[in-house]
């Protein structure tokens, strides 16, 4: 359902213009001044471009008592454009963002529970087809039908065609695989703590990076989770359930109210912070086009997430932090981390995280383009930012800040042919049949 309404949404931004000479062609905000303007276009989206309306109770019969105004509307709108087509209607920038790279369908293999290998066997008694380990974003960029290869970068995040849906699947049912955009991925896979550490994931929900970081730890050492909302820590605890999770303790809590100095963090040397922003990155998901924040909305969020950040780089035995978003403007990533790096003085550094990443940090300050940037048209993700910080004097240098699980899989040579299927394991969990 979440997946639908986010579709939804974008569409209607997408056809936000149309959509709004259609309202003042057909007077309908006029007629019913209690209608929101923003419902009424996804309203009167749903009823002329998209499958139908889905809702029910009095928008629906709203919507349905101007169809035929607003039907005459839109063959209006088209006779004075000269098209046949709605697709016409719209700009060619708005039009040409149909043709936007579709970022594909990401499962991450839940080591927690299964193994890469076993997950791959279900799928090819399932009818798909193998590729191997993709040797470049192209590969992704070419799958179709029922085809499925193994990502460039991370060694257990299997890559399928954009329209798959596995939501029904019995290994995601079960909690055998999590479906996580790559972008999603890295912030997890760069902090990369050691099985045992303790590790705080400051803004949690809804949990796919804390079973990430859970599947990291093998499920040895401790995880403090936290969110505010109590829905959401409803949800995440599910979500944790299922996956297999163990040692980790949920707080409905805000983080900037944990303190550093309580003893049962004393034991902290990892954090992962994702904390609320503009979700920038995420409209580009979709068709849709992207709704720009306010000046001052991008000022009070890039306010909180300097606080929030500050905060979590003084709990004192932290070694290794790892701040993202799914934002693409520099006030929420570079100028942040700039920022407190200047009130932190030389205490913390941005290391050089993951070279192979082809897209960097802008060139904001010294030293930004150690972070990383993704994006559907370079990268095929969600656009997202991630930086990688460590307390100076404690932890590698920036030339060896590659995760582990990195360095055991490498990046294929350009012009080898890196089809072998991953190494068997000589202990597999949980085979599903």
């Amino acid at each position: 359902h979440v997946r639908q309404l986010y579709a939804l949404v974008s569409e209607t931004l997408r056809y936000a213009p149309v959509l709004e000479k259609l309202l003042d062609g057909a007077a309908l905000l006029q007629a019913e001044k209690k209608l929101p303007p923003q419902l009424a276009k996804v309203l009167v989206y749903d009823l002329l471009f998209g499958k139908g309306l889905k809702c029910g109770g009095q928008w629906k019969a709203l919507a349905r008592r101007h169809r035929a105004r607003l039907q005459a509307e839109l063959a209006r709108l088209k006779v004075r454009h000269k098209v046949s087509r709605n697709e016409d209607l719209l700009a060619p920038a708005q039009a040409a963002s149909s043709a936007a790279p579709h970022v594909p369908r990401y499962v991450r293999v839940n080591t927690l529970k299964t193994c890469v290998d076993d997950v791959i066997d279900f799928f090819k008694r399932q009818g798909y087809s193998y590729l191997g380990r993709a040797a470049s974003v192209e590969e992704l960029r070419a799958l179709s039908g029922k085809k499925f290869l193994l990502d460039l970068h991370l060694p257990e995040l299997l890559v399928f065609p954009p329209q798959t849906d596995l939501h029904d699947n019995l290994l995601y049912t079960s909690g055998h695989i999590i479906l996580q955009d790559k972008a999603s991925c890295l912030p997890a896979f760069l902090l990369s703590p050691a099985a045992g550490s303790h590790v705080i994931d400051a803004c949690a929900a809804p949990g796919n990076k804390t079973s990430h970081l859970a599947a990291i730890l093998k499920n040895k050492g401790q995880i403090f989770a936290f969110d505010v909302d109590p829905k959401r820590v409803a949800t995440m605890n599910t979500l944790l359930t299922r996956a297999g999770v163990t040692g980790c303790k949920l707080a409905q809590q805000d983080f900037l109210t944990v303190d550093p100095g309580d003893p049962k963090y004393s034991r902290v040397t990892h954090i992962l912070l994702d904390p609320s922003c503009s979700g920038s990155g995420m409209v580009t998901r979709g068709p849709g086009q992207e709704v720009a924040p306010s000046a001052e909305r991008l000022q009070a969020l890039a306010g909180f997430q300097r606080r929030v950040l500050s905060h979590a780089l003084s709990f004192p035995a932290l070694r290794r932090l790892v701040y993202s978003t799914c934002s693409l403007h520099q006030e929420e990533n570079e100028d942040v981390v700039q920022a407190v790096l200047q009130e932190q003085g030389s205490a913390f550094r941005v290391v050089a995280a993951f070279p192979s990443w082809p897209c960097r940090g802008l060139g904001a300050f010294p030293g930004a383009e150690s972070c990383l940037r993704a994006s559907p048209a370079e990268t095929l993700t969600q656009g997202f930012f991630v930086a990688v910080l460590e307390r100076c004097g404690e932890g590698a240098d920036a030339s060896s800040s590659l995760p582990v699980a990195a360095k055991e899989n490498p990046q294929p040579i350009e012009g080898t042919e890196p089809r072998a299927a991953p190494k068997k394991r000589k202990r597999k969990k949980q085979r599903v049949k």
